[in-house]
């Protein structure tokens, strides 16, 4: 299942966590990988596991940096199947709390980074009859106390993927998202509840099976984005450990 022999695949948030992970998986699979991310010492460690990768140090934030990272992949492998967005970013604030950078800082790693690659890669992907794996969030899909921002984000994240799933319907591209829940990544691990938290509301986010193995989620990725999911389309997956079961 999953296979992506043959395939060249530009995979965000490369360095660390969920992003490293599909990386190497996605190399397991017959992919030959091209990372982003701003850490490029830290790509180094997780490309050496990426036998015939590449990687690149880039700003998502940044159209021009965007653009030109998918030229490159393109430049270097003569072509470009699969985008997987996996790039993010998730500080609990409260809502009043919040300045306008923080808002902007939430919607422009888990937004606006999504959709400059997705623009960029378009024209490539329509070429190839590749497709775009979005990465959101259960945040995506429902609300999280304390996180207004990335909530806003999450939920573009998925109305841009079903946005792109209906524009180009009548095209070989696919286009869909997975919304996973809990992870044992940095977002997680090193996670810190702002001043005067409701631990009641908070806990409401996780699953009563605990956090997820990024490798299963990364497995989701993987399947979605090779040819064994040729029928799907516009879909929106949660990946939450039966969080969403009720």
């Amino acid at each position: 299942m999953g296979q992506l022999s043959g395939k060249v695949a530009m995979v965000t948030g490369a360095s660390a966590g969920l992003g490293a992970e599909t990386a190497k998986l996605f190399a397991e699979r017959g992919a030959t990988v091209f990372g982003i991310a701003r850490d490029a010492d830290r790509m180094a460690e997780v490309f050496a596991d990426v036998p015939g990768g590449s990687f690149r140090s880039v700003d998502v934030t940044s159209a021009d940096e965007c653009r030109r990272a998918v030229a490159e992949c393109a430049a270097e492998f003569g072509r470009l199947d699969v985008l997987a967005n996996i790039a993010g970013f998730h500080k609990m604030r409260h809502t009043v709390s919040m300045t306008d950078d923080d808002w902007a800082t939430d919607l422009s790693v888990n937004l606006n980074g999504p959709f400059f690659l997705c623009r960029a890669a378009l024209p490539h992907l329509l070429e190839t009859g590749g497709n775009i794996v979005n990465v959101a969030s259960i945040a995506g899909v429902e609300g999280e106390v304390y996180s207004a921002g990335y909530c806003a984000a999450k939920h573009g994240l998925v109305g841009l993927t079903r946005a792109l799933a209906i524009e180009f319907t009548k095209e070989k591209l696919r286009v869909n998202a997975i919304c996973p829940g809990g992870m044992p990544t940095a977002q997680t691990t090193e996670f810190e509840a702002p001043e005067n938290a409701d631990w009641d509301l908070i806990m409401r986010i996780a699953s009563p099976r605990g956090f997820m193995a990024t490798e299963d989620v990364a497995k989701t990725i993987a399947f979605l984005a090779s040819d064994d999911a040729a029928a799907v389309h516009g879909a929106v997956y949660r990946v939450d450990n039966g969080k969403g079961a009720g």
